[in-house]
Formats: structure tokens, C-alpha cells, sequence
């Protein structure tokens, strides 16, 4: 299964800021829309991502507070990518590899969706789920043994 395929399924939903966006703009963004993960774009290129572990590294930092700084300061600034025609698996394998819960998905320079690692898992979830209900189709409609031996 190929990025590409879940991108379809999940949607191109993508939500952004600029790097001078205030830090507490963009928390609350991602509060009110339950998202975990904002992209950084600056004249039309990626430039970072700000996740929630950014946001609580800020907080652990400050002693609980966001202060007024910008999302240039918090952001995480080399975000690892993926692309639409990268393997699931490869993913997976990025993702744990890296302690990356967000990727974003690129072609060329254009941000196409984020993979989230929740996205990963649930269509693991789902191939595996399809997979079984395969085989298990598969077994009811065995030949029997007689059956067999009648041809």
C-alpha cells in the first residue's frame, strides 16, 4: 500500500500557519480543530512543522507558559517527508525509526497531506482486517475431503 492510497481515503485537509504566527495562535488552532500537528509554510515552501510535542517542550521549557513568541521559535524546522509513492511499511519504519508521529507528504516542493501516525495505524488495521476476512472466506468455501476424492 502506497501514501497515495491513504491521502485518498483520509482526505487533502491540511492545515498551515507562517512561521511568524504567534505560538499561542497556533495552539489554539490546534485545539479547536483536535489536530495534532500544524504545517509551517513560508512563500509557498514547507519550513517546519509545530506537533504537540514541540508545544509541550515549550511548555516544559517556559514553566507552563506559551509566552508571545512566534512559531519560528517552536517549530520543528527539518521535518522528516515522505512522498506519495513511498510504501506503508517504509513509513512505518520512518516513523518509529525517528520518533516521528507526523510526516508530511511531498511532490516536488508541494505539500500534499500529512501522514499521522494514526493514519499509519489504522490502515494497517484496516489491510489486516481486509486480509483476514480474505482467508477466512477462503477456508469456509474449502473443498470437503469427499469432494476431493470424487473428482
Amino acid at each position: 500500500m502506497k501514501v497515495s492510497e491513504i491521502l485518498k481515503v483520509k482526505g487533502n485537509i491540511l492545515f498551515t500557519v507562517t512561521p511568524e504566527t504567534p505560538i499561542q495562535e497556533a495552539v489554539a488552532a490546534m485545539a479547536e480543530k483536535d489536530i495534532g500537528s500544524l504545517v509551517v509554510m513560508e512563500y509557498g515552501d514547507l519550513v517546519g512543522m509545530l506537533t504537540f510535542r514541540e508545544v509541550l517542550l515549550t511548555l516544559h521549557k517556559s514553566g507552563g507558559a506559551l509566552g508571545s513568541s512566534t512559531v519560528r521559535r517552536h517549530m520543528n524546522d527539518a521535518p522528516i517527508t515522505v512522498t506519495p509513492d513511498t510504501d506503508l511499511n517504509e513509513v512505518r519504519r520512518i516513523m518509529l525509526e525517528k520518533h516521528a508521529r507526523y510526516v508530511p507528504v511531498m511532490e516536488a516542493r508541494t505539500v500534499l497531506g500529512v501522514m499521522s501516525f494514526y493514519d499509519v495505524a489504522k490502515a494497517v488495521l484496516d489491510a489486516q482486517g481486509f486480509e483476514n476476512k480474505m482467508l477466512k472466506a477462503y477456508i469456509r468455501d474449502w473443498p470437503a475431503e469427499h469432494e476431493e476424492n470424487n473428482t
